[in-house]
This record gives C-alpha cells, structure tokens and sequence, in this order.
C-alpha cells in the first residue's frame, strides 16, 4: 500500500531520531504510529493512522524472523527488521511495540487502604521479595486497579534490563524511535473497558496462548501458556485438556470472591489457532458453565477512536489505537525521556539561587580567563611562526621533489597480507569461500562471498578479529539461508601486517 505522506515521511527518514518524531507528532500526541510485534519468531507491523475521530490502518507487514533478538546481534536483528519494513514499503519511524510476555514476570497482590505513594512502595517491596532478580537487574511497571466493590489491587510487571535493553538497540538499528513499550494483550482487551465480573483473555500466536485474567475491574494475571500444542504427524494440534488445566491453575491465583465470577473466555483472532482453541474449549467447558466465544473483528470503538468494519484483532493496531488516543499505557517499559533543558532545570531548582549564581559566575570567569591565556598563546607563536616560515617553507619544497621522485610501489606487501589473513581466517572444510576482496587506498577491505550457513561466517569474523592488523570488521548484507551470500568489510592498519 502507497505511504500516505511520501514526501514528507523521505525527509523524515534521513533523520531518524528527532525529524521523525517532530512530523509524526503533534502536541506531543501521535498521528501516525506503527505498531509492531516480534512474538513467536513472526514480525508483525501495522501503520495506524487518526483522521476525525477514526482510525485507518494504510499499511501491514508480516513476515518469519530468521534471527532471534535474544541471540543475535542487535545491529544484525536491526538489518532484517528494517529490510522486511522496506519492503512491505514501510517508512513510518515511530513504533509502538509489543512486548513479549514470554520474558515478563507478573506479581499481583491486594493493596491496603493506604495513600497512592505508600502503595507504591508497598508493591516495589514486595516485587523484591518475590522476584527471582535484583530490581536494579530489571525493568519494572507497576498499575492499581480500582475494584469494583470498592478497595484495590496491585499488578507489578518486570523484564530483564538486559532483555529489554537488547530489543530497544535492535529497533534502534532498524531506524525506529520508540514511543511505547507495552504488552499488546493489554491494550486489545484492556481490564477497564467491561462491566462484566471476570473474564479470561486468550491470544494464540505462534505455538503459544497469551492469556490474560481480568475480574472486578483489575488484572489478576498476565501470561504465556506454552507447550499446548503438539506435532502429531505434519500437524499442529491443540492439547485442550493442558491449555484448561493451565487456566485452572491462573484462576487459582484469583481471590476466592472472584474466582466464581470468571465463567467467559474470549479468544481472540481469526487464525487456525484462534479457532480450534474456540472450538476445543467450547466443548471442554460448555458443559461446566463457561461461554466460550472467539471474537474476529475489533470492536467498532477502540481507545475513543472509529475503528474500520470487519478490522481483524491486532495487537499493534490496538497498541497504536491507544498511543494516537494519547492515552499512556498501563504497564510502560519505556524509561521516560529528559531533554538537556529538564536536566538542567531540575539541577537548578535543586539548590539555592545564589549558590547557582556564584557558580555561574565562577565559571564564567574562568572561561574568560582560559580563552586569554588562549590568546597569549597564540600571539607567542604566531611569532616564533613568522621567524622559522622562510626555512620550513624550503623544507617543503624539498620534500615535494622528494616524493615525486620515489618508488611507486609500496614494499609493505599490504595485498598479500590482507589475503594472508582471510585465508588464516576462512575454515579449511570449504564452508565459507570468498568471491571477490576489494583492497582500497585507504586501507578499507570488502570481501564478498558465500558461507554455508551464519554460524560459519560468525566464527570467521571472530577469528579476523584478533589478528592486530584488523580492526573495525562489519558485516554490510546477509542474504539467503543455506547458503548464504554476504558482504563485509574491515579496515586494514597500516605498517602491522606480516
């Protein structure tokens, strides 16, 4: 689908930081968003846009992952994210993402009646005593929930900082600046929007069941269900008695009020998945009072927006639905961001004015008095300068005949160095062969070739890189699987080969 903004969105993508922002952003609210999820090895993208109250989704992509985000490099899972964005003919930059709940851990727990900041540390408190990590190991996002008879509950969601850290340098490298991170469950069907005592929440994707449990207005549990569906000959099918067993145990996490009152699940999409999960479970738990309904399209408002008839369910389209509504997510795993200015003032406002005046003016005054010596520096040599220029000026006409008249070739053997060192480098086994090596003036070597599979190309360039002479190996264009072609390139130092 044609970019609405083509123009416009080129410019923006040349700069990609704070240009992409600025035009897709208005009064620090999105009008355009992509939304986008890395779930299950699948790359999912919807461009969203907000036009009068209305949402219109111009652009989708989806497409399989062949690097993993938590194993590779993030400049690597960056490459592939950005070329299957390319060409889906995605240039939007603002991203919203889903988190993966496969790597979230979720602590629910009631809370006293007690004032909003006491109730906070209440649940940090307990986050340490019950996570297996330090909190400064991970990112955490706390939520109360305002029960409906009256009290309130506590949700405390956490990631590995270093998780974390991995997927934001990954969208980073594919060009992106993020706007939210969030669990997408959340934002599709958020615990606030029913009046109904309890539900179950199910999303399936990939070969796994994202579940959630919503009951008098709060959330009680955010998870992923694995392992429920098995290989039985070329098929994929859902074990129904694991996945009820597992809601069984999740509803046992409930407070006793409210387990009784959960009696719907809702599975959302229009997947083969989504269906079988539908059906399987419907006839597991009809008979047991529970309704079991699948839900395949959005619902006709979402966030406060107009949402197009026969919308398939999304997890990015409803994250995105919820960042141009300006409305902030409820578990954000985004550190929020200072300018130079907030910094700034905040250090001010922190001490007393005339404390910060004195300092200024200290400062100043030794800014002036450095820039003076500066000066006097200069003018001595600008003098000692003008004394030698006639000699030094000999001097460099000599050299230039010098140079214009020695050897032409250069006796480092620099070629057959470089070419020492790749073949040191390649495996013997002939799983990784070279088609071209370009050796530049400036020292720049582009080596271009196939390898059997990126394991091989891996372990070539992390053995060129403890040779001294190489520094700087980068790797331009990975195509193709088994084999693979590739691109890469090193800078070559000068006066250290052997």
């Amino acid at each position: 689908m044609k970019d609405s903004h083509p123009f416009w969105t080129r410019i923006a993508g040349a700069w990609p930081g704070q240009w992409a922002g600025w035009w897709e952003t208005r009064r620090g609210i999105p009008r355009r968003v992509l939304g986008l999820s890395l779930e299950g090895g699948q790359l999912e993208a919807a461009v969203v846009e907000s036009a009068n109250g209305s949402l219109a989704v111009t652009q989708t992509a989806r497409a399989s992952l062949a690097l993993d985000p938590l194993t590779a490099e993030p400049e690597l899972m960056g490459r592939e994210i950005r070329q299957h964005l390319d060409a889906a003919g995605i240039r939007t930059r603002l991203c919203v993402f889903d988190l993966p709940l496969e790597h979230v851990l979720a602590l629910s727990l009631p809370l006293p009646d007690l004032p909003e900041e006491d109730q906070q540390s209440l649940m940090l408190l307990e986050a340490e005593r019950t996570f297996p990590h330090s909190l400064d190991e991970l990112r955490l996002a706390t939520s109360r929930f305002a029960l409906a008879g009256g009290g309130w509950h506590g949700m405390v969601l956490a990631i590995s900082r270093e998780r974390a850290e991995r997927y934001e340098a990954a969208l980073q490298a594919a060009q992106l600046r993020l706007w939210s991170v969030a669990p997408g469950l959340c934002a599709l069907d958020p615990a606030d929007a029913e009046t109904a005592p309890g539900w179950v929440a199910l999303w399936p994707v990939a070969d796994r069941v994202q579940m959630q449990i919503c009951a008098g207005g709060a959330l009680h549990v955010l998870r992923t269900v694995e392992g429920v569906f098995e290989w039985e000959g070329p098929a994929r099918v859902l074990q129904a008695e694991e996945l009820w067993r597992e809601i069984r145990l999740s509803l046992a996490q409930l407070p006793p009020e409210w387990q009784t009152q959960v009696n719907r699940i809702r599975v959302w999409g229009r997947s083969e998945p989504a269906t079988e999960v539908t059906e399987k479970l419907g006839s597991l738990l009809g008979p047991r009072g529970f309704q079991v309904e699948q839900i395949r399209s959005l619902p006709g408002r979402l966030w406060g927006r107009t949402v197009p008839d026969g919308l398939a369910p999304s997890v990015t389209v409803a994250l995105a639905a919820r960042a141009l509504a300006g409305e902030r997510a409820r578990f954000e795993f985004l550190p929020p961001r200072t300018t130079a200015w907030q910094r700034i003032r905040n250090r001010m406002a922190s001490r007393r004015w005339a404390t910060a005046g004195l300092v200024t003016g200290g400062v100043l005054g030794l800014l002036a008095a450095a820039f003076l010596v500066q000066q006097i520096q200069l003018w001595y040599w600008e003098k000692q300068w003008r004394q030698i220029e006639a000699r030094v000026r000999e001097l460099e006409t000599i050299q230039a005949g010098i140079r214009q008249y020695r050897p032409w070739f250069d006796e480092s053997f620099r070629s057959l160095a470089v070419l020492k060192r790749l073949t040191e480098a390649f495996p013997e086994d002939g799983s990784l062969s070279a088609r071209t090596v370009e050796i530049r003036d400036n020292g720049r070597v582009v080596c271009t070739g196939t390898a059997r599979d990126q394991a091989a190309l891996l372990r070539a360039l992390d053995r060129l890189r403890a040779f001294p002479e190489v520094r700087n190996v980068q790797v331009e264009q990975m195509r193709g699987n088994a084999p693979m072609q590739f691109t890469f390139n090193l800078q070559w130092g000068e006066g250290t080969g052997s």
